[in-house]
């Protein structure tokens, strides 16, 4: 992954509204909601093979103009939402952008499989020591 905060913020627009929720007067009047707007297939950020597992695994956060859209209304400020999106943002693409290890097949060791075997012929024994002496 080789991109960074400071370069996906030159690569972002901002829409601000009046937010509800905690503030008081304050939400009547100052425009603290963000709406951040990241167009993955405008960035330069990234190769044709992320832009493409990019537009797979995010095709559920795009709005009808193909932009991933984050919207950020928690905090009081605009200036934290802003922060707080761009954070939100960071992880989505981080996440979107791993790639887990392929699991390689083994078998187990030698001593693993003696140890079961070993449990398996004790447990065994536990159960014929368990039935009755029949006498003829």
């Amino acid at each position: 992954m080789n991109f960074t905060k400071t370069d996906l913020q030159k690569e972002t627009t901002y829409k601000a509204s009046r937010s509800g929720g905690k503030g008081g007067q304050n939400v009547n009047k100052v425009s603290s909601k963000v709406e951040l707007l990241f167009s993955v297939n405008a960035s330069l950020l990234f190769t044709d093979e992320e832009k493409e597992l990019l537009n797979t695994k995010l095709q559920s956060r795009f709005n009808k103009d193909g932009l991933v859209q984050v919207i950020c209304d928690e905090e009081r400020s605009q200036y934290l939402n802003k922060e707080k999106a761009l954070e939100r943002l960071v992880m989505l693409l981080t996440k979107a952008l791993h790639q887990p290890k392929n699991r390689k097949a083994t078998k187990p060791g030698k001593k693993a499989k003696a140890a079961r075997l070993n449990t398996k012929r004790i447990q065994g024994e536990k159960k014929e020591n368990r039935k009755k002496v029949v006498d003829e």
